[in-house]
């Protein structure tokens, strides 16, 4: 059911809201959390609602989506409210704001925020520089931004990087999760050898790519080299130098990648490009800080300066099997246990 409200107020939202619970049932109150989506671009407002309802299927939330009318118009609040099949298991409100209250989201958003309920605010499209700074990231105990949406994604991620207060998240990072989980796994089997380097090779704007190359320099505490492509798009591979050979992890088509290491057989695995509700469940999960995500942008500046690859048409290079060395029996090195802590 949606229900457009014009020329309204908050408190009229309010009051409508609990009309339409009173009388229908509609809107439970078990909510979780308060879901707060700044929506500037009108194509992204619609995505960015599919994915909230998504996300709310995990977490039961009450979604207030904040999107700017004409500036120069007179000011007034255009609302609506979505709920039942139209609204997954949250309650939306999209309040589009007119003239000067199009800069005044925050006195919008507060009086239709949840009671004792975490706030989380997300940004799909473009961000501020500062999302701790910007006023919907001060109510918010959480702020999500998205670097690879900006039109120049590392500018942004290393401008957000040295900004960074606690509670800050990037959908870029979120991406890397099972990047990291493959990585970590494939130093869990023999031979257990110092990495004594790494190459992470991607396209030139991925942040995600940049990203993945920090949290390696920042946790084995080696050389991290960044190849930039031309022809490609996320990440593309990581190589992790070992003695006895190196483990290599390449996704040259986006959806499947292999992995290849010394003593162990090559597989294949199911590594696509993860989506936006896909990612956004997963930063609901836990509204803590994300202390690895803090480190990772600490190791942007270890990354080497990077290369450019011009084509990546075939799969990386893989590495040659040891020639007869027998694998280590023992303990793990203390870099190979740094990233296991790192990912989990």
């Amino acid at each position: 059911m949606i229900i457009d409200l014009p020329s309204t107020t908050t408190s009229q939202l309010n009051k409508k809201l609990v009309e339409i619970r009173d009388q229908g049932g509609q809107v439970a109150l078990g909510r979780v959390l308060t879901l707060v989506i700044v929506a500037d671009d009108d194509a992204k407002l619609e995505e960015a609602i599919e994915a909230a309802n998504h996300a709310s299927r995990e977490h039961p939330s009450r979604v207030i989506v904040v999107a700017k009318g004409a500036r120069t118009a007179a000011p007034r609040i255009d609302g609506q409210i979505r709920v039942g099949g139209d609204a997954g298991a949250s309650e939306v409100i999209v309040l589009r704001l007119y003239g000067p209250l199009a800069s005044q989201g925050q006195s919008a958003v507060v009086p239709l925020l949840l009671p004792d309920a975490p706030i989380v605010t997300w940004w799909p499209g473009a961000g501020p520089k500062a999302p701790a700074e910007d006023p919907l990231g001060q109510i918010a105990q959480r702020r999500i931004t998205d670097s690879a949406a900006e039109k120049s994604p590392i500018r942004a991620l290393t401008t957000r990087a040295k900004a960074y207060v606690a509670g800050d998240s990037d959908l870029a990072w979120t991406r890397l999760t099972h990047w990291r989980a493959q990585l970590v796994s494939a130093l869990d089997l023999p031979p257990y050898e110092e990495i004594t380097g790494a190459t992470v090779t991607g396209e030139a704007d991925s942040p995600s790519t940049e990203l993945l190359a920090g949290w390696l320099a920042e946790y084995l505490k080696v050389p991290v080299k960044r190849i930039k492509s031309s022809s490609a798009q996320g990440i593309i591979s990581v190589e992790l130098e070992r003695r006895s050979g190196a483990v290599d992890l390449t996704r040259p088509d986006g959806r499947v990648g292999t992995l290849t290491q010394p003593g162990q057989p090559t597989r294949r695995i199911a590594l696509q490009r993860r989506s936006n509700p896909e990612c956004l469940v997963e930063e609901l999960r836990r509204l803590d800080p994300d202390e690895v995500y803090e480190a990772s942008l600490n190791g942007l500046h270890k990354i080497a300066a990077p290369h450019t690859k011009a084509t990546t048409s075939a799969a990386a290079p893989t590495s040659a099997e040891s020639g007869g060395a027998k694998p280590k029996t023992g303990k793990s090195s203390a870099k190979k246990a740094k990233a296991e802590k790192s990912a989990s």
